[in-house]
């Protein structure tokens, strides 16, 4: 007879993240559309891209960008930071699903410490995050679905809405659960489908809250908080360079 595993099955999840196109706006995003039950108060699970920490507990690396990771990622000559200049880091992470996953960030090499330490404070925090990966090319011009949460850092793209560069593209900032603390301007929701997210009144697992664990984490390291901001709100977004 094989003897059962201890280990509870991978709970299966209720919404496929990126399964379904959006219409798209006048202004080239998605359409603003109510947030599916499914999503209301997100529990996904998490995929591991990596392996988790074996002991279950915060572990986290430093090192050069490895080529085949540069090569999947935004990063092109013409960003304002040179590939030289950033880091690859892997950090463990709580999940919506109450396991223990291991993520992957590129950053810039001055802040690539202190990123650490506050993903450390998170994970003692038992803070959940859905996902951490580092952004892919081909998402820049993929077309918007609304539904992303992905916990990144390193991106090479403008400000939203400008021409000049975002602190993301020098990696000097962070997004967290994107779904869970949307991007908000007049009209705009980003991620699109996050609109039950902007009851900042009804707390949710994964979200940053004045005072909150999250906020407190990245102040400790002398990061700013977009979620003080008047216009836009910028709720998922820490950076180092105030904007």
């Amino acid at each position: 007879m094989v003897p059962r595993s201890s280990e509870p099955p991978p709970v299966q999840p209720s919404w496929r993240v990126g399964a379904r196109p959006l219409p798209l706006r006048a202004d080239g995003y998605g359409q603003v559309l109510p947030t599916p039950a499914e999503l209301a108060d997100r529990h996904l699970p998490t995929a591991d891209l990596l392996p988790p920490p074996p002991d279950g507990e915060y572990a986290s690396t430093v090192a050069p960008v490895p080529g085949e990771v540069l090569a999947r990622s935004t990063w092109q000559p013409e960003c304002p930071v040179g590939a030289a200049q950033l880091r690859y880091l892997t950090m463990s992470f709580w999940g919506f699903d109450g396991r223990v996953h291991t993520g992957e960030m590129l950053v810039n090499a001055s802040v690539a410490q202190p990123v650490t330490e506050a993903f450390g404070a998170l994970f003692a925090a038992k803070f959940p995050i859905e996902e951490m990966r580092v952004t892919r090319a081909d998402e820049l011009d993929a077309a918007p679905t609304g539904d992303g949460n992905n916990t990144s850092a390193f991106v090479c793209r403008p400000v939203r809405g400008q021409t000049t560069w975002s602190a993301h593209a020098s990696g000097l900032a962070v997004d967290v659960n994107p779904f869970c603390n949307p991007y908000l301007k007049a009209d705009l929701v980003l991620p699109e489908l996050a609109s039950a997210y902007t009851d900042r009144a009804r707390e949710r697992p994964g979200m940053i809250l004045p005072g909150g664990v999250a906020v407190r984490a990245f102040r400790a390291i002398g990061w700013t908080w977009g979620g003080t901001w008047t216009s836009p709100k910028d709720l998922m977004h820490f950076s180092a360079t105030g904007g």
